[in-house]
């Protein structure tokens, strides 16, 4: 091989080799994003996962398209999220009810299974009954509850989840029989809301958020916020001790999280986005004026929040025997 021959193979090599690094060194996103959301289309956790993957496709130049995986309770999507390839391309909006199935003996969706990217949201639940409803405050509720066992169906989500343990919990907290109350499943807040519009449950347990538009439209009202304090986005809605004298707090969150073992890039890329989002002055309003709250958590500070939601809510789910 002549001296120019071998120049010329060994710049081909080197050329090679270079392509390949560059490819196995690419940063992630390279293409499209599918961010999976366990529940229904038109529900909270919808409408939060749609303004947030609009600011990361603003922030990383790529498509970031929300697919609802429903059924459940919000297991299919948690395990869609939870089983996906660990590269990135498959993230998903996460809630409350990942701490919980482990306790119901539906495997595969505990807070281990996933990488926990960031905490954006955090609302506390309320319950809401139709505007004509005969109840006036949260006590009037109760005792119909008690007074008529199993006469008023509620509603919010699936059967063991969040706005189920909100429900029963408080039902639990005041001595009353948790099956007072019966709980009717269902994929989400939306298509409880409209069950409640059609007069086929009582009651939905759910955040004032996904109520509004049907108490902006005169249709139903809520009656009382299951949390310590007042929310500044709500302040007529009365707080469960002051209404009803008891201390019952279930909050719900909703972040963003990817399967087990994510690449530290993801992880550090998601969260710093997640900090910038939940600062921007245009998405705290954009949020607001939907109803939402917005409280960030990176990465760490999230996983010590659902882990700790866990030890909580595992405690009172076998209160209620919603546990195994």
């Amino acid at each position: 091989m002549t001296i120019l021959k071998a120049v010329l193979a060994a710049s081909v090599a080197l050329g090679g080799a270079v392509g390949f690094a560059g490819q196995a060194m690419a940063e992630w996103p390279e293409r499209a994003v599918t961010i999976i959301v366990p529940w229904a289309a038109g529900g909270g956790t919808d409408a939060t996962a749609r303004a947030v993957a609009q600011e990361l496709e603003e922030r990383f130049g790529q498509p970031f398209n929300v697919v609802n995986r429903t059924g459940g309770g919000g297991l299919v999507g948690h395990i869609t999220i939870a089983n996906s390839a660990p590269d990135g391309y498959t993230l998903g909006v996460i809630t409350i009810e990942t701490t919980m199935f482990e306790a119901q003996g539906l495997p595969g969706a505990a807070p281990e299974n996933f990488t926990l990217l960031g905490r954006f949201n955090a609302d506390a639940i309320g319950l809401n009954v139709r505007a004509d409803a005969p109840y006036e405050t949260a006590q009037d509720l109760i005792d119909a509850a008690q007074a008529n066992p199993g006469e008023l169906k509620a509603s919010g989500a699936n059967r063991g989840g969040l706005s189920h343990l909100a429900w029963v919990g408080l039902l639990n907290e005041m001595g009353i029989d948790p099956e007072a109350g019966p709980w009717v499943a269902s994929d989400g807040s939306a298509p409880a809301m409209q069950q409640l519009a059609a007069n086929a449950i009582d009651i939905v347990s759910t955040s004032p958020a996904e109520a509004q538009s049907l108490v902006d439209a005169g249709e139903a009202k809520t009656l009382v916020l299951l949390a310590d304090e007042r929310s500044s986005l709500y302040p007529d809605i009365p707080t469960t001790g002051e209404a009803l004298g008891i201390e019952w707090s279930p909050l719900p969150f909703r972040g963003m999280a990817g399967p087990a073992e994510l690449p530290e890039e993801v992880v550090t890329k998601v969260s710093d986005a997640l900090a910038e989002i939940t600062q921007d002055e245009d998405f705290i309003a954009m949020m607001e004026s939907r109803g939402f709250s917005v409280a960030y958590q990176d990465a760490e500070t999230f996983t010590q929040t659902v882990m700790r939601s866990r030890d909580d809510l595992v405690g009172a789910m076998q209160a209620v025997g919603l546990a195994q």
